[in-house]
């Protein structure tokens, strides 16, 4: 087959290629593993991204019916992040790496409309994701010794131990066999350090009322994750 023929039937998808390439690795390690520093979700955004890019260029060049591409859609539904580690952001980075991988593998005629797609997504990406945001809020999830009688106190306590101003705050578990309380934090970090906040006197408002205890039992925070 002439070089001319070839290059007529397979430069649109070489061209799509290059773009998703491109877009996936700028995402993948630009925008995700130089803030997130986890190499081990690399291979999972570029195989989600590549596999779906191979298969909407091959159901645009195949007459395939239309329910068989239904169904290979239907199996990626199935397929479900099941890891406990796995954050909202890294579930949002899961998203965008399949919708490069459809919008540029269905062969859009117009390679500016194609082009400026991907500088969207990607530009959310980074500005979203950027540390300025991040650093606004911050999500704690926290194992208190004491079930406190009120949710002022309780904030209070919070504030406290952790160092910055408490936004949002719900309870999650209380156990009151072994007198603990689990406590979803949202913080935003104040000026004072934790460590110098952990000097003031604890409040006594607490169950049971053991002023000593209440003195020296800490806090520990299980995981601590960026804002949603």
């Amino acid at each position: 087959m002439p070089s001319s023929d070839l290059l007529t039937r397979y430069g649109s998808f070489g061209s799509n290629l290059g773009v998703n390439l491109v877009a996936i690795l700028v995402m993948t390690y630009v925008l995700y593993f130089r803030r997130h520093w986890r190499s081990d979700l690399l291979l999972s955004y570029l195989a989600l991204n590549m596999g779906i890019f191979v298969v909407m260029s091959v159901l645009g060049t195949v007459r395939i019916d239309i329910a068989v591409g239904f169904g290979l859609f239907a199996i990626l539904s199935i397929v479900r992040l099941r890891s406990s580690a796995v954050t909202q952001q890294e579930v949002a980075y899961y998203f965008v790496a399949l919708v490069l991988g459809l919008i540029n593998g269905i062969n859009v005629p117009d390679r500016t409309l194609l082009v400026a797609m991907n500088v969207l997504l990607l530009g959310i990406m980074l500005v979203f994701d950027s540390r300025l945001l991040r650093e606004r809020s911050r999500r704690l999830e926290v194992n208190l010794k004491h079930v406190y009688i009120d949710e002022a106190t309780l904030t209070a306590e919070l504030e406290r131990r952790l160092g910055g101003h408490v936004v949002y705050q719900e309870i999650e578990r209380i156990d009151l066999v072994h007198d603990h309380l689990t406590v979803d934090v949202r913080l935003r970090p104040g000026p004072l350090a934790s460590t110098q906040r952990l000097n003031e006197p604890a409040p006594t408002n607490a169950l049971p009322a053991d002023a000593a205890k209440g003195a020296t039992d800490g806090v520990v925070p299980t995981s601590i994750t960026n804002p949603q």
